[in-house]
């Protein structure tokens, strides 16, 4: 049991590393393209079916930050000064 408790450690900090990775590649800067997106999105959603599993908190925090990058960017647009949308 030890062991199993050891790997599942080890995994949840693989996640927590993983994370890191894609939230600096969730840079819009790096994501401008269509595929970029798609990546993104893609990778995204594979890292949020590894976490689901995982007890650790941290692991869910980075869920959740990850699946925000995914929401496109609000603008306010406005006209002679004027809020349009």
């Amino acid at each position: 049991m030890a062991k199993l408790a050891t790997i599942d450690i080890a995994l949840d900090e693989m996640l927590v590393n993983l994370a890191a990775i894609v939230l600096r590649l969730s840079k819009p800067e790096l994501t401008r393209t269509p595929e970029a997106r798609r990546a993104l999105a893609q990778s995204v959603h594979q890292y949020a079916v590894c976490a689901a599993r995982s007890t650790d908190p941290r692991v869910h925090q980075l869920k959740s930050q990850l699946e925000e990058t995914l929401k496109p960017a609000l603008r306010v647009v406005t006209r002679d000064g004027v809020k349009v949308s």
